[in-house]
């Protein structure tokens, strides 16, 4: 078949599409991702379809990881979802998949054929599947692993009050004695071995945008930092821009699926960043024969799926899942007990949302780009700006719509009718706003609950990035895209400011309380003071939540979950609180003192060499000699847990994680620019020269500008 597209890269290495047509356009974009990024898509396609333990590897980490993923079964039913699609985007992804085909079939990676593995081709199917688990895994994880929490917490035998204090106002119809007898199989203590480096996980993400009347160019400027696991080459992200005639989009497009998530095109900018909408509830169900439980007196059968999930050079081992109305069990109904049914309200997306991120090609202004990415099921925060002078904010996802005074947060008895789902909140529920009076929108994973009368989260990030961000934009003058690369450089912390404004008094005269009472609460490269308040502050964590819970447990929570990453304000509310039933009958500044005590006895350390991370390749990342060059760095993580320019970095399910900003965008609508930097590079092919060839402008703060127009040579597609 001759080429539907001119296909060609600019001098940074990203891949520009020409095309006279839509099908044609994507199907340039599927020769792109195939051609820079198949190792990715295939791997993420056996990820998600749980066949690691078939083709790549059949050790016990690969079958749960399988196991995993043919529970959640994303890879089934996707036939009503394509029947979803509008006849003319249902022809885009087909024309993406032959795109996609006409590379795998003549040059499949060379990585996957140590393997022996020969790909089937990309489906639309494929596209849908992989929707499904980048919408899950963006965080929806996260928050019901807090539920789970919240389980094993009652289990444990904490206390009511100090549960109610941790989780205030969402603990509505908790019921310690029911939930004392409930049989968890999936504990968050200890974790499972559910994630591996091929799935990115995130843990947040900054966007904002201010109104022309707050920037120099007098047009609105946007700009967006997702923050994913940055210790992976390739990034999630694969920037393209693609035309036809005179029309452009560019930024960050997820390989596997046509369009951009997040970028620009002629008229409209957006950026993007998780909701922490609560869209996953758990219910107890009541089991014995096979069925459960429902009043007034009947018992109804499970619906049940068994898989077999083969294994190289192994015994294939059957899996049964039990399903019923409100989800999956964890657990064997055929053995009488409590268990938990877990349903995710959008775990059959597909279809509308690809529908409406296609149409982002054509938007023109704001609020039809509201109206337009507001219908997509998953929960994100979109920022907006157009030329036309307008900014605004929309929340997307599936909200369902409880009983009065539940929040979603607390598992409920699945046998009580009223508890559960009474359909979904319609979009013009959901948080929304256009052209604030203020001039400007922020979103960081915070509580946006106000900007809506559904009031849909309930577990969200603590306020510190979006009030760092509002003390930034908040100044008396007029701001340029260069004031928002160093914005998305920010490194100070407002958490850390609260706990010192109660610490200093405290501190000892010493060399170490010097520094710390001396710090000016900025997490850089070279600050002894950010590791200093970082050994007190995990002092402290222990010391008062490790009474309670043991420090076993709170060590396991801060090294090998997401707990302490995201939701760490729910905690520190009661450390910084003066009078908690956590404290134990001693006062706050006790167990300050008592923590400054034992943590200043460490040596002052910069901060940057503390929190030193390699970026490992998503297949043989520490597997092989480093001179090869598959892996790069260590590289610095600057900035802590809730500073602007997040950096975190701790082992999780025994792996060394890294949560960075991955991409950073910044668009001025005064222009056709988009300036950004990626961690890493366009390729995934070791040996291309686009293999890491951005790293060093994201860890310089450097922004390369893409246009629709470029001045430089082009150079030849390969």
């Amino acid at each position: 078949m001759p080429d539907r597209a001119h296909i060609w890269r600019d001098r940074h290495g990203v891949p520009h599409v020409v095309a006279r047509s839509e099908p044609d356009l994507y199907w340039g974009q599927g020769v792109v991702h195939a051609t820079d990024r198949g190792l990715q898509m295939l791997l993420m396609r056996i990820v998600g379809q749980g066949r690691v333990s078939e083709l790549l590897r059949s050790d016990d980490s690969a079958l749960s990881l399988d196991t995993f993923f043919r529970r959640m079964n994303w890879a089934a039913h996707t036939a009503r979802q394509i029947e979803a699609l509008t006849a003319d985007n249902r022809e885009c992804l087909e024309a993406y998949c032959e795109g996609v085909n006409s590379v795998l079939a003549r040059r499949r990676p060379w990585e996957l054929r140590l393997f022996g593995y020969r790909p089937n081709p990309w489906l639309v199917d494929d596209i849908v599947m992989l929707f499904r688990v980048v919408s899950y895994v963006s965080l929806q994880s996260s928050q019901a692993q807090m539920e789970r929490l919240l389980v094993e917490m009652v289990q444990a035998g904490i206390e009511e009050g100090r549960l109610h204090e941790l989780f205030p106002e969402i603990l509505a119809g908790l019921d310690v004695e029911l939930l004392k007898k409930v049989t968890l199989r999936e504990r968050v203590i200890p974790a499972e071995v559910l994630w591996q480096t091929i799935i990115p996980r995130p843990t947040a993400s900054n966007n904002w945008v201010l109104s022309g009347k707050k920037t120099v160019s007098g047009k609105p400027l946007l700009a967006n930092d997702p923050h994913l696991e940055g210790n992976r080459l390739p990034n999630v992200w694969c920037e393209v821009a693609l035309h036809i005639g005179d029309r452009f989009m560019m930024g960050g497009s997820m390989p596997g699926g046509p369009g951009v998530m997040l970028g620009r095109n002629n008229d409209v900018a957006w950026g993007v960043t998780y909701a922490f909408l609560d869209a996953v509830d758990s219910w107890v169900e009541y089991c014995r024969d096979g069925k459960y439980y429902r009043q007034p007196d009947e018992w109804r059968p499970f619906t049940s799926r068994t898989e077999i999930i083969r294994r190289k050079r192994k015994e294939p081992v059957s899996v049964t899942f039990f399903e019923n109305e409100h989800g999956l069990l964890d657990g064997d109904p055929y053995q009488q007990g409590y268990y938990l049914a877990t349903r995710w309200a959008a775990g059959q997306l597909g279809g509308r949302s690809i529908n409406r991120f296609l149409r982002m090609w054509s938007v023109t202004t704001v609020e039809e780009a509201m109206r337009t990415l507001g219908e997509v099921e998953s929960a994100w925060n979109y920022v907006f700006a157009d030329r036309h002078g307008n900014i605004g904010y929309q929340m997307t996802g599936t909200a369902p719509i409880r009983r009065d005074g539940s929040s979603g947060f607390v598992p409920l008895p699945g046998w009580e009718p009223e508890n559960d789902w009474q359909g979904f909140h319609p979009l013009d529920a959901l948080p929304a706003a256009l052209n604030p009076a203020e001039g400007f929108l922020i979103t960081a994973n915070n509580d946006l609950n106000d900007y809506s009368r559904a009031r849909p989260l309930n577990m969200t990030v603590g306020p510190d990035r979006a009030e760092r961000i509002r003390q930034l934009l908040s100044e008396d003058r007029q701001y340029a895209p260069r004031d928002m690369f160093a914005m998305q450089f920010d490194v100070r912390s407002l958490q850390a400011e609260a706990f010192l404004a109660v610490l200093r008094p405290l501190l000892p005269d010493t060399p170490q309380g010097r520094i710390l009472a001396d710090w000016d609460c900025c997490y850089t490269e070279r600050s002894e003071g950010a590791y200093l308040f970082e050994e007190f502050y995990w002092r402290l964590m222990k010391d008062v939540f490790g009474a309670a819970m043991g420090d076993a447990v709170i060590d396991l929570l801060a090294r090998e979950t997401a707990v302490f990453t995201c939701f760490h304000h729910h905690f520190d509310r009661l450390l910084l609180a003066e009078h908690s039933a956590w404290h134990g009958g001693r006062s706050r500044e006790e167990w300050f003192r008592r923590a400054a005590e034992n943590a200043l006895r460490a040596e002052p350390r910069p901060w940057g060499e503390s929190r030193r991370y390699a970026l490992r390749h998503l297949l043989f990342g520490g597997k092989l000699p480093r001179w090869l060059g598959f892996d790069r760095g260590p590289v610095p993580a600057i900035g802590g847990r809730s500073t602007v320019h997040q950096g975190q970095t701790f082992r999780s399910v025994r792996r060394e994680t890294a949560y960075v900003p991955s991409y950073r965008i910044v668009a001025d609508m005064a222009t056709d620019e988009l300036h950004t930097n990626l961690e890493g590079g366009p390729s995934d092919r070791r040996f291309s020269r686009w293999y890491c060839s951005d790293l060093a402008n994201w860890l310089a703060g450097r922004y390369k500008a893409l246009t629709p127009h470029p001045q430089q040579p082009k150079q030849r597609f390969s």
